[in-house]
């Protein structure tokens, strides 16, 4: 299975099922967590600079597998960035992958890739957590969902200038073999794109936020297709000769990543207005209660960056985001709504 905890067995192929907080199992004190993502990634989504910001969040997923020999770890795409999570013995090629990932996002991207390296154990010290659930999209594409506050900790103190990975002047370029955008943006066929970001405060109870979640599903479920942002037919591809036939195209988005939970909810969906204001309501209520933090952002389009392992490539991921600034801009909602409420309480 790809992109799951070599610890567990069991994937979970209804994603309400990993909503429920005894699901998840804690990772060992000694395994490592990585966090990424672009810094001023705002800058660049107004320059239009989407599919950049997405091949720099995704590389590192790219670059760790490929030197890792196998993409049999837990990880998520953040679209300005990635997390993961991998046993001690990598700390070595984890360093030397974060590092030629910044230097290629520096130097072919012009971007600045913020990178972050810690232990499990820094993180429980600091009270929180880090459990992994995995999620099978399809029979061949499994994701790895976080619990425990961990990641949004970590995130929080690499931004703040610990636990950073200083990138080297002099490094190889990173194997970033099987990491491809081949497609053309995708329209809504509903209305539009939603970007969506729901986290629960730290007093929150997993059992409550779970709830709420459901309920947040359940309106976004009811539209055609699941509110799946990818379309049925057949998708145009950027090369206009490549042939896609229907089967392939199927798995291809089977496969994606368009729902997932990383430490909240974080969803990539094509949704009716109707829908997507149902869902702010419920979400503007449950704020005032004090329980969650959101953030949304609307689009016209979706974006995918596709992962195909050269030595299994059954096993392909797609990873999706808003073209119009996608999860950049839902955080930017969230943060922008923290400081008056946190002053409020």
């Amino acid at each position: 299975m790809l992109n799951g905890p070599t610890h567990s067995s069991q994937a979970y192929s209804e994603f309400s099922l990993v909503l429920d907080p005894t699901v998840y199992e804690p990772l060992p004190d000694d395994w490592l967590i990585g966090v990424t993502d672009v810094v001023n990634s705002t800058s660049a989504i107004k320059l239009g600079r989407y599919e950049d910001v997405n091949y720099a969040g995704a590389s590192v997923i790219a670059a760790l597998g490929n030197a890792l020999g196998t993409f049999d770890f837990p990880f998520v795409f953040r679209g300005d960035g990635a997390a993961f999570a991998i046993s001690r013995h990598g700390r070595l090629i984890a360093t030397s992958a974060l590092r030629q990932v910044a230097a290629f996002a520096r130097t072919d991207l012009g971007l600045d890739l913020r990178i972050g390296l810690l232990s499990v154990g820094e993180i429980r010290a600091s009270g929180r957590d880090v459990k992994i659930a995995r999620y099978a999209a399809s029979e061949n594409a499994t994701y790895a969902m976080f619990a425990g506050g961990g990641l949004k900790w970590a995130e929080q103190q690499i931004k703040s200038g610990r636990y950073l990975v200083n990138p080297s002047k002099y490094t190889t370029k990173p194997d970033l073999t099987g990491l491809t955008c081949d497609w053309t943006p995708f329209p809504s066929q509903q209305g539009e794109i939603l970007s969506l970001l729901v986290e629960p405060y730290e007093h929150t109870s997993p059992e409550v936020f779970a709830a709420l979640a459901r309920r947040v599903l359940t309106v976004l479920d009811a539209g055609a297709g699941r509110s799946h942002p990818l379309p049925t037919d057949v998708a145009t591809p950027k090369d206009k000769g490549r042939d896609v036939d229907p089967k392939t195209w199927s798995e291809i988005a089977s496969n994606s990543d368009f729902r997932k939970y990383d430490d909240g909810l974080r969803l990539t969906l094509d949704c009716t207005r109707e829908q997507i204001d149902a869902v702010e309501a419920i979400l503007v209520a449950a704020r005032a209660r004090g329980e969650i933090n959101f953030g949304l952002h609307r689009q016209s389009h979706a974006l995918m960056t596709c992962l195909v392992p050269s030595g299994r490539p059954d096993s392909h991921l797609h990873f999706l985001d808003g073209m119009g600034g996608g999860y950049t801009k839902a955080a930017e909602m969230m943060e922008a709504s923290e400081l008056p409420l946190a002053a409020s309480r």
